[in-house]
């Protein structure tokens, strides 16, 4: 088989499997903080296209009274789909319930933005 027939080959190949890709792009799973101090489970909730976060664990560091009280509890509840990969819900951070917002990256990247008036943060998420 000549080079240019293998290039082509390989290219039939991936474009068919180009569908399957994008259907496995999903926040569904467990994701961690870059940092690496805390976990979560993302699933979709309510009528099954909201979407939530759990806290399920957190590093030995970051296991503060205000961190604790939330371990085992949504942080991120009924985020409504805004775009593609995008959803708008609230978040529970530091004590408070606030606005934020969930963007998925892509498959490996999760984004959360939470805003308090004109304070807002941003964390980024690896899956694992």
């Amino acid at each position: 088989m000549t080079i240019a027939k293998t290039i082509a080959a390989a290219a039939l190949v991936l474009c068919a499997a180009a569908p399957a890709f994008a259907q496995d792009l999903t926040p569904v799973g467990t994701w961690q903080t870059t940092t690496g101090e805390s976990r979560y489970a993302v699933s979709y909730c309510g009528d099954g296209t909201e979407l939530c976060a759990k806290l399920t664990w957190l590093r030995q560091d970051a296991k503060t009274p205000e961190n604790l009280a939330l371990l085992n509890q949504y942080v991120v509840q009924g985020a409504q789909a805004t775009a593609e990969n995008k959803w708008r819900g609230t978040v529970k951070y530091d004590g408070h319930t606030v606005s934020g917002s969930v963007t998925l990256v892509d498959a490996g990247k999760l984004s959360l933005r939470g805003c308090q008036l004109i304070a807002c943060q941003k964390v980024d998420f690896v899956r694992i």
